[in-house]
């Protein structure tokens, strides 16, 4: 192979390498001052979590992954991959918010997750929840429009204080100054 070919194939690598680090660093960067990420971050992963743990590990009096598996694949006729990445979603990606670890990312997946939860079970419920408790009668949306707007804020500002993104962010910005 001629050397050039070689020197443009290598500069081709580092370009590609150059840009996904570009892509990665604006997914991950974060003020490490915001309170308002925190809250909303935290918000989420609280809320979120319980749900996660309830399909993955039983808790809460959830049926476990087995039973979960079971009845999303068997009960509610969704796909294995789907009903696996719901169960995957909700318990680690609210683990990833709790500590700002890929915060963005993680956002995104819950977001994704729940626009199928709202779109296959709630979107034709109204808008309210079911405070009467009536059998058979899922909940309206609203619920779902706080969480989306909780998400929003973690997708525009990233994990924000206290994070592993922050920590991050500062890491970098304490290595460009040296």
């Amino acid at each position: 192979m001629h050397p050039a070919i070689k020197i443009n194939k290598i500069k081709t690598k580092i370009n590609f390498l150059k840009t996904h680090h570009s892509i990665m660093k604006r997914i991950i960067e974060t003020d490490p001052n915001n309170w308002t990420a925190l809250f909303a971050r935290l918000a989420i992963a609280i809320t979120i979590f319980p749900h996660g743990a309830q399909k993955l590990l039983g808790w809460f009096g959830g049926g476990g992954f087995e039973g979960t598996m079971q009845y999303f694949t068997t009960g509610a006729n969704i796909p294995w991959v789907l009903a696996f990445l719901v169960i995957v979603i909700e318990f680690f990606a609210s683990i990833f918010l709790l500590f700002g670890f890929m915060t963005r990312i993680a956002a995104f997946a819950i977001l994704a997750n729940f626009i199928g939860v709202v779109i296959t079970a709630h979107l034709g419920s109204g808008f309210f929840m079911n405070w009467g408790m009536a059998a058979g009668t899922p909940e309206g949306i609203e619920y779902f429009i706080l969480l989306f707007g909780l998400i929003i804020i973690s997708l525009i500002a990233g994990g924000g204080k206290a994070s592993m993104d922050a920590a991050w962010t500062n890491r970098k910005r304490q290595l460009s100054l040296a």
